[in-house]
């Protein structure tokens, strides 16, 4: 399966893209548990410019000072600048960590971003039906490609499993990815 994971744009006047969420406080002098939306773990751990955002507000700059991952949880702690106390991190909990978009890593060839997903049309690949499009992603321990359904399959939204055994095609150029659903996943 492609690597190069990387979650949603924000709206701005300059383009971002999300890679992580601050989901606690770690410890007592401001550093914070990140929740990763990325593939990339050097968003996490080099220092450099990012971005903070509020749900619904707009995007403000922040440096990231550095990282590390937190072994065996799937997270990764942050120290930004200004932030240096449990106060100050709990204050920012929720909000999600940008970089910009102009930034994604390079890709090997094969490989792309989860983002460039979004807008696709999905097409069962065993007959090339098209059964939808894809409206977003969610990440819930593994990625989710939420599907808006049409035509004969109903005109609602599910959830697919992007793993290679259910989606083992992405053509990005032509604009489609073709899946092999398992039985009963598009009645769910």
């Amino acid at each position: 399966m492609a690597e190069g994971s990387e979650a949603g744009l924000a709206q701005g006047p300059e383009e971002l893209l999300v890679v992580g969420r601050l989901v606690a406080p770690q410890g007592l002098r401001g550093e914070l548990r990140v929740l990763p939306l990325s593939d990339f773990p050097q968003r996490f751990t080099r220092a450099g410019g990012r971005w903070l955002q509020r749900q619904g507000g707009a995007a403000r700059p922040v440096t990231l000072l550095g990282g590390r991952p937190l072994p065996g949880k799937g997270l990764f702690v942050v120290r930004l600048e200004g932030i240096d106390s449990r106060e100050a991190a709990e204050a920012v909990v929720g909000e999600e960590l940008l970089v910009r978009a102009s930034d994604r890593p390079k890709l090997a060839r094969g490989e792309f971003h989860l983002m460039d997903l979004v807008g696709l049309e999905v097409r069962l690949l065993a007959s090339g039906e098209p059964l939808g499009s894809v409206t977003n992603l969610l990440h819930a321990g593994n990625d989710l490609l939420d599907v808006q359904l049409n035509g004969e399959h109903g005109d609602r939204r599910i959830l697919i499993p992007f793993v290679e055994a259910i989606v083992p095609r992405v053509e990005l150029e032509e604009g489609w990815i073709g899946i092999t659903p398992p039985p009963g996943l598009l009645e769910l």
